[in-house]
C-alpha cells in the first residue's frame, strides 16, 4: 500500500495542480472531496487542503470537522484551506478591499520554521483571494508577509499545521515546489 498525501478538494480550480505538483515531487496522492476524508489512513502521511471559490463565511462554502486531521496528521492549508483553519480557530477572515490577484514578494520570512526552509526573502509569490487572513488566533505564528498581506503564511504552535495565502502549486511562485517539498519532508 502506497503512503500518500490527501489533498481535501474544496472546489478550487488548481486542486489537480496542487496534486501535479506534489507528484513531480515523486509523492503519490490522492484528492478526494473536502467531506470525504478516508476511513482506513495508515497510509496517510499528511493533508493539503485546496483553495475555494467561496468565503469562509458564504451560506454554502464548503465546511468540514478538521479536528481529527489536525490531531494526527501535518496539515498544509492553501488559500481558502489556510482561511478556514484560522476562522474555525478563532481567527478573523475578512473581505480584502480589493480582491488581491497577482505577483506579491515574500518581505518578511521566518527560515527557521520547517515549511519555509530554503526560501529566500523577496521571493515572488501569487496572490488570488478576495478575503484575507487579518487575525490569527494566540496560539498561531506569523512565518512570512508580503507588503500588502500581513499574515501571508502562518504555522499553528503545538501542531504541525500550516496555512499560506499564496499558491504554492502555480508557476508563479518562484519558490512554490521548495515549499511543497517542505511540506513533504514534514510529512515524512
Amino acid at each position: 500500500m502506497h503512503e500518500k498525501i490527501i489533498i481535501l478538494d474544496f472546489g478550487s480550480q488548481t486542486t489537480q495542480l496542487i496534486a501535479r505538483r506534489v507528484r513531480e515531487l515523486n509523492t503519490y496522492c490522492e484528492i478526494v472531496p473536502y467531506n470525504k476524508f478516508p476511513q482506513n489512513t495508515s497510509n496517510v502521511k499528511g493533508v493539503i487542503l485546496s483553495g475555494s471559490p467561496f468565503s469562509v463565511y458564504d451560506d454554502k462554502a464548503f465546511k468540514t470537522d478538521l479536528s481529527f486531521i489536525r490531531a494526527n496528521y501535518p496539515v498544509l492549508g492553501i488559500c481558502y484551506g489556510a482561511q478556514f483553519i484560522s476562522h474555525i480557530s478563532g481567527g478573523k477572515v475578512e473581505p480584502a478591499g480589493s480582491r488581491e490577484y497577482g505577483r506579491a514578494h515574500l518581505t518578511h520570512i521566518n527560515n527557521q520554521d520547517a515549511l519555509l526552509k530554503h526560501i529566500e526573502k523577496d521571493a515572488q509569490v501569487w496572490m488570488s483571494h478576495g478575503d484575507t487572513i487579518t487575525k490569527i488566533p494566540a496560539n498561531f505564528e506569523i512565518i512570512a508577509s508580503t507588503p500588502q498581506v500581513k499574515i501571508a503564511a502562518y504555522r499553528v504552535n503545538g501542531e504541525k499545521t500550516w496555512g499560506v495565502q499564496f499558491h504554492p502549486e502555480v508557476f508563479h511562485t518562484e519558490c512554490g515546489l521548495q515549499l511543497l517539498d517542505n511540506f513533504l519532508n514534514i510529512c515524512g
